[in-house]
């Protein structure tokens, strides 16, 4: 009986804990209050000014999708994560069926300096105008063999 009682007064005790743990945090949130972590200025990186909206990208979403062109596994997700990091909405990705030695950004909505844009973040290559309504997307990169992806880490 003795140890029966213990265990009933141990647990009454923790629930104890636990409410007021719960009326704390949560009259600081009432408050106004917030967590230490939170009020911490963010750390200032230039790699971050990247992320931001491009002043040509202001009210346009530019939908791509990113197709790799050659025969090394990945290249179209590392391009897809470049491409987002310069301000562009990278849709889809996948692989195509053949294979080129340069990279190819094709324009399929008319607008030939959003390609010429693309094309500049990717670090060069070839713009096709090739009008397709039923991809719905406005540029389709096809990533070359030539392709380098960025030295740097995307997201450290």
């Amino acid at each position: 009986m003795n140890r029966r009682a213990v265990a009933i007064a141990a647990g009454a005790v923790g629930c104890a804990l636990i409410v007021v743990a719960v009326i704390n945090f949560g009259g600081s949130r009432a408050a106004g209050k917030t967590p230490p972590r939170a009020t911490a200025a963010p750390p200032s990186s230039p790699r971050i000014s990247h992320l931001e909206a491009p002043e040509w990208a202001t009210g346009h979403r530019i939908t791509v999708e990113v197709l790799n062109a050659t025969k090394v596994r990945g290249l179209a997700r590392r391009a897809a994560l470049a491409l987002r990091d310069k301000g562009f909405d990278v849709v889809s990705t996948g692989t195509n069926r053949d294979q080129f030695d340069s990279t190819q950004v094709l324009d399929r909505t008319g607008h030939r300096d959003w390609a010429v844009l693309a094309a500049k973040a990717m670090g060069g290559g070839a713009v096709l105008v090739r009008p397709d309504s039923s991809r719905e997307v406005d540029l389709t990169v096809l990533i070359g063999a030539s392709w380098r992806a960025p030295s740097e880490p995307f997201y450290p």
